[in-house]
């Protein structure tokens, strides 16, 4: 399997930032780690090895981002309006450098976006924010909330980045079907302490008739590492062409 590390200094970041690449050609998915993980966290934990088939036969190429949630959502040292700023920095380096960057390569004109825990939150956030650009979204033991991690602080650039709040309030049509031609699945397991958010945001789906899969396992115990790993072989499957 083609394996490439890519380390560069972004400009919207201050800071040089760090990725691999996984595969040689095909649909281009964007995985993020967890809060705490970092741009090797998928290949440590067995996410890569678990689609390695579809990896070298052309299906997907991936790549694995580093986290840069202590700068952001979990950097408690500074306000939660610069942890917002922060974040807004951190997706335009997404959608500039990573995503145009995948596009170029692979020849594609959308992405998958998936992560696991707070991972499937920048996955889902980014998806909805910017629609024309995803074609697919798999989360995985995901959490869409962020109102945990800015501690009664609320602006507009809080509320336009928390999923579960600016969804409700959707009412344009031709940005609602945007979704309905996107792949989605919710993952989550019977046990998982992110059950509620999964069934929180498939409700809202439901509610503006988004079609998704909710797919609720109970062969995994809480934020299991197998268990995403079938998950996410089960997700990139669906992927077409």
């Amino acid at each position: 399997m083609k394996e490439e590390f890519h380390q560069w200094h972004s400009d919207h970041l201050g800071h040089d930032f760090r990725m691999l690449v996984f595969g040689h050609s095909g649909y281009p998915v964007i995985l993020f780690p967890t809060s705490s993980g970092s741009y090797y966290e998928a290949k440590d934990m067995g996410l890569i090895n678990s689609v390695s088939d579809f990896i070298e036969n052309g299906k997907i190429k991936i790549y694995t981002p580093d986290s840069f949630d202590s700068k952001c959502w979990f950097n408690y040292n500074v306000h939660p309006a610069d942890r917002v700023r922060m974040y807004m920095a951190f997706e335009s380096m997404l959608l500039q450098d990573i995503l145009e960057f995948a596009f170029n390569e692979t020849g594609f004109e959308k992405v998958c976006l998936s992560g696991s825990c707070f991972g499937a939150y920048h996955a889902a956030n980014i998806a909805f924010r910017h629609p024309d650009d995803v074609g697919y979204l798999f989360c995985m033991n995901g959490t869409f909330d962020i109102k945990p991690n800015i501690l009664g602080f609320y602006d507009d650039n809080c509320y336009f980045n928390n999923p579960v709040d600016y969804l409700p309030c959707l009412t344009d049509p031709r940005y609602i079907d945007k979704f309905k031609s996107m792949g989605i699945a919710l993952g989550t397991n019977e046990n998982d302490i992110s059950l509620e958010n999964n069934k929180v945001l498939s409700s809202i789906l439901s509610s503006k008739e988004i079609p998704h899969w909710l797919d609720i396992r109970s062969n995994a115990g809480n934020n299991n590492w197998n268990s995403r790993m079938d998950m996410f072989r089960d997700y990139i499957a669906l992927i077409k062409d």
